[in-house]
């Protein structure tokens, strides 16, 4: 079975939408929105920061701040099998 947020993320794809990924997608239990992010076309990701909210890991319980997101990246680039340089000339 699916995880939910795919089907919706193929719904906004669908509709030329983006698709954004958070701190959340750090989440030890996450993997499902990782998934995701290895799926989404690499032309069609976002990646933003939810401060001051949802800080991601390794700053899990700290006031987020926007240069957090080089940790989101990081995961997203992971999950996708790329570069976080890849990820950022994207």
């Amino acid at each position: 079975m699916r995880p939910r947020n795919c089907s919706i993320a193929e719904t906004a794809l669908a509709l030329g939408l983006a698709i954004s990924f958070s701190g959340v997608v750090t989440f030890k239990k996450s993997e499902g929105l990782r998934a995701i992010a290895r799926d989404v076309p690499l032309d069609r990701i976002l990646v933003e920061t939810d401060a001051p909210y949802l800080a991601p890991t390794p700053h899990r319980g700290r006031r987020n701040e926007p240069a957090f997101v080089v940790s989101t990246a990081g995961v997203v680039a992971e999950a996708r099998g790329i570069t976080p340089e890849a990820l950022a000339d994207a």
